[in-house]
């Protein structure tokens, strides 16, 4: 896809951070744009300021984690503009630290959110792609903790790869029945968002429990050293600028961060040689 302008684009998670800075770059493509995200207030506002800007956009509250909320999704994003060109699978969430000191809901959420919200998106929004048999594009949101050994919440690592996964094997599928369709996983080193406040979204039917143990001060160390990592990256604007990039040019894997690209080479001749994972430098 080399042209933007008057394509619609779908973006869950879109009132903030990355989904945020993607919907104001597809306002400056002049899209059309359909945002979609749990958080009601935050969404109103960002169509606000899109509208204001200029830009064609609905604001459709959704929580991905609910097939039937994505189901309506699609179905208003069809009665808004009548087709879809590009997906952004962005809505995510972070929670728990070690599995056993991360509870059942902690569990739930993250799994519900971060690797179902991409899969009921996918289900949805595919077979409208591919019956349209136009250039689509599907951008699906992991994390350079999708490639690499290790992160502080095992919930939020381990739906990365999943997402990882799950691209590549829809970029294959895609492939071997000869859509239209490309697909790119998006794996951004630290970005200056509101994922470490993920909580304040979290439904009631996630509320927590008592952990199964306690953190250690390393632990907590270490979750501080994230929270200043993020509060100081990479604007999500200059995110979406690569993103864009990686779409006109059919890039399946999107870094942002190349520095970090040591830390992936690092895990993979780790798997060749045999070796036991090595624990990344710093706050990974």
């Amino acid at each position: 896809m080399k042209k933007f302008e008057n394509k619609v684009a779908v973006i869950t998670g879109a009132a903030s951070g990355i989904g945020r800075g993607l919907a104001q770059r597809c306002a400056q493509e002049k899209m059309k744009i359909v945002l979609a995200d749990i958080e009601e207030k935050a969404l109103l506002a960002a169509q606000s300021e899109l509208k204001a800007a200029g830009a064609q956009v609905i604001a459709i509250l959704t929580d991905v984690a609910n097939h039937e909320n994505v189901k309506a999704l699609a179905r208003e994003a069809i009665n808004a503009y009548q087709h879809i060109d590009l997906l952004f699978n962005n809505a995510g969430v972070a929670a728990g630290a070690a599995i056993w000191e991360s509870t059942f809901n902690d569990c739930k959420w993250v799994i519900d959110v971060n690797l179902w919200g991409v899969i009921h998106c996918i289900r949805e929004f595919v077979p409208i792609m591919m019956e349209q048999n136009t250039p689509c594009h599907i951008v699906n949101t992991s994390s350079i903790a999708g490639l690499t050994t290790y992160h502080p919440s095992a919930l939020y690592q381990l739906t990365k790869h999943g997402i990882v996964a799950i691209s590549e094997q829809l970029h294959h599928d895609l492939a071997i029945r000869r859509a239209k369709i490309k697909v790119s996983v998006l794996c951004p080193g630290f970005v200056k968002t509101n994922i470490m406040d993920a909580e304040r979204n979290r439904p009631a039917a996630y509320f927590n429990q008592q952990i199964n143990g306690q953190k250690t001060a390393d632990a907590d160390d270490m979750e501080d050293a994230f929270y200043q990592m993020i509060k100081n990256g990479m604007p999500p604007k200059a995110v979406a600028a690569r993103v864009f990039q990686a779409i006109v040019e059919e890039n399946f894997y999107v870094f942002t961060h190349p520095e970090l690209n040591i830390l992936i080479q690092a895990r993979m001749e780790d798997i060749l040689a045999g070796l036991n994972p090595a624990l990344p430098p710093g706050p990974q």
